[in-house]
C-alpha cells in the first residue's frame, strides 16, 4: 500500500455486532487512491477475546485512543474519525475527551450523542446477538444488500456486550462541538436529521449544537459499506479533504 505523508490518518469505525472487516471494501478504495487509512475492531466484538461479553463503552473509547497514539495521531497531526451507527457512542466519548486529536468528524448513517444518552439502559442480558434479519430489517434499512451481504453479515457478526449497552455516555467537554463535523446521511435524509435534531429529538438534538457542520445524502440503507462501498469511500475522502 502507498501512502501520502499529507493527508491525514483516516480512522473507520463500524457501529454493532462488526468489527474491521466491514471495512474491508471501503479500505480498498480508499487505498487506491494512497490515503492512509485503517479500520478498527472495537473491544467486545473480537471472537477471540474470552472477556468479550464484560467489556465496557470506556474500553472501548480508550482501544481508539490507543490507536490513534499508535498511528502517530496528536494535536499537531490529528485525525479523521469515522463512527458508522452505533460507533455514535465510544466515538462521542473520544471526542469530548480528546477533541484535539480529531480534525474531523465523520458519522455514518449517525450522529454525536448528547451526554446521559444510554443504548438500552435496562437491557437485562450479558450480550445482544444480532437478530434475525426479518427482525433486523424492521429494525434499520437494508435497502442495497444483497443476499451474499446479509448472509456475511450474519457468519461474521458478534453479539454486542451487554455492558456496552448499558453505560451511559457522560460528556463535559463543550469543545467536542466545535470540531469540523460532516453527517453522512443514508437511511435518513439530511434534511430530515436537522428538522429533528432542531425538535429536541433525543437521537439528533446535539447535532444542532455542532458549529461547523456539513451534510451529505448518500442514499442507500443502514449499511453503505456493502450497499455502496466505492461511493462511500469517495464521500469519506472527500470529507478528509474539507478544510472549512
Amino acid at each position: 500500500m502507498t501512502t501520502s505523508t499529507n493527508c491525514p490518518t483516516i480512522i473507520l469505525v463500524a457501529g454493532h455486532w462488526l468489527g474491521a472487516w466491514a471495512w474491508d471494501e471501503v479500505l480498498e478504495h480508499l487505498w487506491s487512491h494512497h490515503l492512509r487509512a485503517t479500520a478498527l475492531t472495537l473491544p467486545g466484538l473480537d471472537p477471540d477475546d474470552p472477556d468479550r461479553a464484560a467489556r465496557t463503552l470506556d474500553d472501548q473509547a480508550a482501544a481508539i485512543l490507543d490507536a490513534m497514539a499508535r498511528l502517530g495521531v496528536s494535536e499537531d497531526q490529528p485525525a479523521i474519525l469515522v463512527a458508522h451507527s452505533g460507533a455514535n457512542a465510544p466515538a462521542s466519548l473520544v471526542l469530548d475527551r480528546h477533541p484535539e486529536l480529531i480534525q474531523r468528524m465523520v458519522w455514518v448513517d449517525s450522529g454525536p450523542l448528547a451526554t446521559g444518552s444510554t443504548f438500552a439502559p435496562d437491557f437485562p442480558l450479558a450480550e445482544l446477538p444480532l437478530p434475525s434479519i426479518d427482525v433486523l430489517a424492521s429494525q434499520a434499512s437494508l435497502e442495497g444488500l444483497s443476499a451474499g451481504d446479509l448472509e456475511r453479515f450474519q457468519s461474521k457478526a458478534v453479539p454486542e456486550p451487554g455492558p456496552v449497552l448499558r453505560q451511559p455516555v457522560e460528556l463535559t467537554n463543550y469543545a467536542r462541538r466545535t470540531v469540523r463535523t460532516t453527517l453522512l446521511c443514508c437511511s435518513i435524509p439530511g434534511t430530515t436529521v436537522l428538522q429533528l435534531a432542531h425538535a429536541g429529538h433525543a437521537m439528533f438534538a446535539e447535532v444542532a449544537h455542532i458549529e461547523h457542520l456539513d451534510i451529505l445524502d448518500l442514499p442507500t440503507g443502514h449499511w453503505p459499506m456493502w450497499s455502496r462501498p466505492r461511493d462511500l469511500a469517495q464521500a469519506i475522502q472527500a470529507a478528509a479533504s474539507r478544510t472549512d
